[in-house]
Order: C-alpha cells, then sequence, then structure tokens
C-alpha cells in the first residue's frame, strides 16, 4: 500500500490530465503507482492530501505548492482558489487543455482518429478581467496568506481556502479574474463593514451576520450591480443607507443598483430565493450585449460568465448550424435554451429559417420572451415543455426539424432525454458542451444511433483555470 486515504505527501508533478488534474508519480520497483492534484501543472511540487484511493491509481486535493513551476511566472494578481493556473502563460494553459480535451474526448467517445475530426481551438480574447459576475464569502475564520496561520475572531472577506469550506482568505489586492476597480476596493469595503461592529459570519456555528457579496458587471454598459446577503441577527444594527451611500461613493455612476438578501438558511449559498430582497438602489438589473443583441441579466440570471468568449463560441456554434443550407421548410430547435440567447443570435443570420426554443425551466422562457421583444426578435417561438413531450404538444413541427442545437448543462444530457432527441430525426446536431468528457459519452450514443461526428472544437471561456468548452457537429448518415 502506497498511500493511504488521508495521507498528505508531497508529489512532483510531472503531467496534465484533463480537467486540471497534475499527475503525480510514485515508484515502487518497476511499478509506477499514478497520483492524480486537482489545480496543479507540470514542474511544480505540491502537498497533497489523499481523497480517494484506488488499485493503480489515487486522487488528491492541493494542500499547498512547496515549489513553482519553471513555466509559471509571478505577477501582481492575488492567487485564488478559482484560479489556480493566474501564473501560467496563456499559450502554456492552452496547450493543456487541447492535448488532454482531445485525449479524453477520443477515449470516451470511443473515436480513435480524433485529431482528424478536430477543427480548431478558440482561445478567450481577454485572459484577465473577463468575469461578468464575481461571489464573495464572509467568515470570522481567516487563514492568513502570508504565515499560513488559521485566525479565529477575525473579519475576513475573499475566497474560501483551498480543501476548507470554513476559512477565508481575504483578497487583499486583484485577483486577475474579475473587475479590477472593484476588487481593489475591496478591503476598503471590508473596513467599512467591519466598523459597523457586526460579526463575519461563523460557518461552523452557522452564527454572524455578514454572509456573502456578490457583484455582476456588465462590460456593455460598464456598470456593476452589487448584492449583499446577511443573516437577520441584530439586522436593527446595520445601516443600509450608510451602506449604500458608501458603495456609490467609490464607483458613482458605475452602480446599476444595489439590493440587500436576508438569508437565515445555514446552507452556505448566496442563493437570492433562500431569503427575502430588498432593492436598495437603482435596477435590480444590468444590461449586456452580445454580437449586437441586448440582454437583461438580473444577478440570479444563468448567462455566459465570459460574454467576449461566449460570442466566439456562438458564432462557431452557428456557423456549423448554417455550413451546409436549412431549407426555406426547416426548423431549427434550439434545445436547452435558457433564456434564448442562442435563438436569438441566430435569427439575426436567417431571416427565412424557422427557430424554435424550448426549455422545461417557465420562468427561463419568460426572460427568453422579454429578451426577444427588447431585441426586435419577431422570427423565434419559445416553449416551456419537455423534450419527450414537445412534438406531441407541438405536432406542426413534426418531420420539419432540420437541425438541433444542444446546450446542456454540464452533467451533460440524460440517457432517456438524448434518446427522445435522436428520436427527432433531425439531420444534424450542433453540440455545445461546458464539460467535453460528458459530450463524449453522448457521442458515442449518437454514433451508435446513426450519427457520425463531423467537426469539434474546443473553446477557452475560463483562462487560468482548467475548464475547457467544445462545439461539435454532428450528421445523420
Amino acid at each position: 500500500m502506497l498511500v493511504h486515504r488521508n495521507q498528505i505527501i508531497d508529489l512532483e508533478i510531472t503531467g496534465y490530465a484533463f480537467g486540471g488534474r497534475g499527475i503525480a508519480r510514485i515508484t515502487d520497483g518497476d511499478d509506477q503507482y499514478i497520483v492524480f492534484v486537482d489545480n496543479t501543472f507540470p514542474g511544480q511540487l505540491v502537498r497533497a492530501r489523499i481523497d480517494k484511493k484506488r488499485k493503480r491509481f489515487a486522487e488528491a486535493k492541493l494542500v499547498d505548492i512547496l515549489k513553482r513551476s519553471p513555466l509559471e511566472k509571478i505577477s501582481d494578481y492575488q492567487e485564488i482558489s478559482g484560479a489556480p493556473y493566474i501564473f501560467v502563460p496563456i499559450c502554456e494553459q492552452e496547450k493543456a487543455k487541447k492535448e488532454s480535451a482531445l485525449e479524453v474526448f477520443g477515449r470516451i467517445s470511443g473515436i480513435r482518429d480524433i485529431n482528424d475530426k478536430f477543427d480548431e481551438f478558440i482561445s478567450s480574447p481577454e485572459q484577465f478581467n473577463y468575469r461578468n459576475k464575481m461571489e464573495y464569502s464572509f467568515s470570522c475564520i481567516e487563514h492568513d496568506v502570508l504565515t499560513g496561520e488559521e485566525i479565529d475572531d477575525a473579519f475576513a472577506v475573499g475566497f474560501k481556502r483551498r480543501g476548507t469550506w470554513w476559512k477565508v482568505e481575504n483578497l487583499n489586492k486583484p485577483s486577475g479574474l474579475f473587475d479590477e476597480d472593484w476588487e481593489s476596493n475591496l478591503i476598503k469595503i471590508r473596513d467599512f463593514l467591519k466598523l459597523s461592529g457586526l460579526p463575519a459570519w461563523h460557518p461552523p456555528r452557522k452564527e454572524g451576520f455578514f454572509r456573502h457579496i456578490v457583484v455582476r458587471k456588465s462590460f456593455h454598459q460598464n456598470k456593476l450591480l452589487v448584492h449583499l446577503v446577511t443573516s437577520s441577527e441584530n439586522l436593527k444594527k446595520f445601516d443600509k443607507k450608510a451602506f449604500t451611500n458608501f458603495i456609490f461613493s467609490l464607483f458613482g455612476e458605475r452602480i446599476a443598483g444595489i439590493q440587500h438578501t436576508i438569508n437565515d438558511n445555514v446552507a452556505d449559498r448566496a442563493k437570492i430565493e433562500n431569503g427575502k430582497t430588498e432593492l436598495l438602489y437603482g435596477e435590480p438589473f444590468v444590461i449586456e450585449e452580445l454580437l449586437g443583441l441586448k440582454f437583461e441579466i438580473s444577478m440570479e440570471s444563468f448567462f455566459q460568465t465570459n460574454p467576449k468568449s461566449a460570442e466566439r463560441l456562438y458564432s462557431k456554434a452557428l456557423d456549423y448550424v448554417f455550413e451546409e443550407g436549412i431549407p426555406d421548410s426547416g426548423v431549427v430547435l434550439d434545445l436547452f435554451c435558457g433564456t434564448g440567447t442562442i435563438g436569438q443570435i441566430l435569427s439575426t443570420r436567417s431571416k427565412s429559417v424557422k427557430i424554435v426554443g424550448v426549455d422545461i425551466v417557465p420562468e427561463a422562457i419568460e426572460d427568453a420572451k422579454r429578451n426577444a421583444q427588447r431585441n426586435n426578435i419577431r422570427g423565434v417561438d419559445f416553449f416551456a415543455a419537455d423534450v419527450g413531450k414537445f412534438l406531441k404538444e407541438h405536432p406542426e413541427y413534426l418531420g420539419k426539424i432540420d437541425t438541433i442545437i444542444l446546450d446542456p448543462p454540464r452533467a451533460g444530457i440524460a440517457p432517456k432525454t438524448l434518446l427522445k432527441t435522436i428520436e427527432l430525426n433531425a439531420k444534424n446536431i450542433v453540440y455545445i458542451s461546458c464539460n467535453p468528457s460528458t459530450q463524449a459519452r453522448d457521442t458515442s450514443i449518437l454514433i451508435d444511433h446513426g450519427y457520425v461526428l463531423d467537426k469539434l472544437s474546443l473553446v477557452d471561456q475560463f483562462p487560468n483555470t482548467g475548464h475547457i468548452e467544445s462545439v461539435a457537429k454532428f450528421r445523420k448518415l
């Protein structure tokens, strides 16, 4: 037994696996035992905790980086758990992502010549400050980023220490992921809230006042929507007007709106639906633009985190949709359409093609209809419906579906739903995925049911992380 669960061990990272997992090897005679360590990069010497143990390999969580990779270039950004590759040059990140994603896609899908199907790697227009939403946590248990010590009775605002749920590292300078002006002023916001005398949240005890602060940014408007989440404990001592005035004094007209949610749910989440929300200032939404269309985005709306990269992602997907042409009588069916972003963008490319958006969430469909009205889009119909029941409820589309666009959640498509999608008998399927490994799993099912993979592109929506997205085009044989 080379390792055991919960063992802390020092490892040299020599390779990179899909999803941002570094590869370390432990030699035992002629045998090698593999350890995958999350959020590490080749060339690093790390300290890790064994999380899962198997016969041939183990999975481990990163505890600390003991020695940097020779490839890393240290910058002024503060390293956070959500951006483990902030110091790795973007060319090295993209190389590792491409190679690992194609390897795992080919292995899971069973396509041996996956490189022959590969179209292109689409880089993010921006490597830094690209996110349009960020969530910061409060905790009275601080992990000091300089000394590594745990400090009780503190007032920390920032991000959870990697591998923990109870302590927070203060964000003392920009992380390189979100708006630099906002994060440069976060220290001032922390000091102002600390002076109120109300405590930060104590995660183990489930008590305290300040819990989260969430910020949504519109790149189009250059505005910020600020959302403070607290408990109701000693609520009367909290001066909401003073907080609003202070935020406005820092950012002025950049503030689109300020919200306050009272959330006494013990779950450590900043969801608005878990509590009661009050609008303290402005509007509860911002306006973002994608490929010339404008979208109303509330704090809880699902919207692409990296809008400029999303434009490239959607453009590639629509290139695949129109590659072979669509007959005037044909229908493009946008499944998992959410707030209708893809369907509306698609309508700007062709006024003659009928576009139908379907999603099982009624609230998302209402958002889609409202956004379509805002953009003066007339050629798209949106329906709140289950995929399997859609054609039974709307037989007018039976036999007319030329192309299906799929953009499912990270877990991929449920097997029964995928089979129902196949039964729609579309000539082409364009599949957008935020997880190429689940897309590869679904690819093998599509192949078994008469589809062939024509093209596959990779899109880097999240620089400085291990995440990579993909767009695939399938054709019915």
